[in-house]
């Protein structure tokens, strides 16, 4: 198309492929504009549990998708949390932002809520933290604390900067610990706060921005309309949460 004279660049024909264009510029093919790209936008959502991260599910369960507001544009989950997990699930309609969350190297740690029934002395919770290996998988230092000991189960805050599958309930049985209840927290600098389960929240552009500036690419930044200010917070359909309080997050 390019060679065919059917491109131009602010009005300007161009004939060689390798020109660098900004999202400020405007790009024409036979004189129609290329449709502008969807601003970029992050949601908080509070996944319940008995729910799976996935858009269709062939045993027929419950997906988070059917919790979402109607209105709400196509959105890709950053990370996920088993049908078991509940709690802090970040949405994005943009792919690198959802990359760049996910990547470890971007030093995120992901924060839990995690009831175990068992007793775990501090010489077993110190393998957790020096980081461990099962089945032939070097798993990285996990941040683990107790709580509080009621009987047979605990309360623990744990902290993980990677989302391998069933990370937290695999290194906690490897010490005697099977996980009864695990609810993420908080994702980085974003947090479940009081949110109730099966509800969204859209994250502030500027407080994104503010956040990410430094991860994400500033074309996909440039993306952004300068003139769209915070979006009015958007609540979804809400299924029972258990009532138990759990530190760290009003319920």
């Amino acid at each position: 198309m390019i060679i065919q004279g059917r491109v131009a660049v602010n009005g300007t024909k161009i004939n060689a492929p390798n020109l660098n264009v900004s999202p400020a510029d405007k790009i024409t093919v036979d004189g129609t504009s290329l449709p502008n790209r969807d601003e970029t936008r992050l949601w908080k959502f509070y996944k319940p549990i008995g729910s799976v991260v996935t858009s269709s599910d062939e045993k027929g369960r419950t997906t988070i998708f059917e919790f979402l507001p109607k209105d709400l544009p196509r959105v890709m989950p950053v990370g996920r949390l088993d049908l078991n997990s509940e709690g802090l699930l970040l949405l994005t309609n943009n792919g690198e932002l959802k990359r760049v969350l996910e990547l470890p190297s971007t030093g995120w740690t992901r924060k839990y809520r995690v009831r175990a029934k068992g007793v775990a002395n501090d010489k077993s919770l110190n393998s957790l933290r020096n980081g461990l290996e099962l089945d032939g998988e070097r798993f990285r230092p996990i941040d683990i604390s107790l709580d509080r000991q009621v009987g047979m189960n605990a309360w623990y805050t744990v902290g993980i900067r990677e989302g391998r599958n069933r990370e937290i309930r695999r290194a906690m049985k490897s010490i005697g610990l099977l996980v009864n209840r695990l609810i993420r927290i908080s994702f980085g600098p974003f947090s479940l706060s009081n949110m109730q389960a099966g509800e969204i929240s859209e994250i502030r552009r500027k407080i994104v921005r503010d956040q990410l500036g430094g991860h994400f690419d500033k074309d996909e930044w440039n993306a952004i309309p300068k003139n769209s200010g915070p979006r009015r917070n958007t609540p979804s359909i809400r299924r029972n949460a258990p009532k138990e309080k759990i530190r760290g997050h009003r319920r």
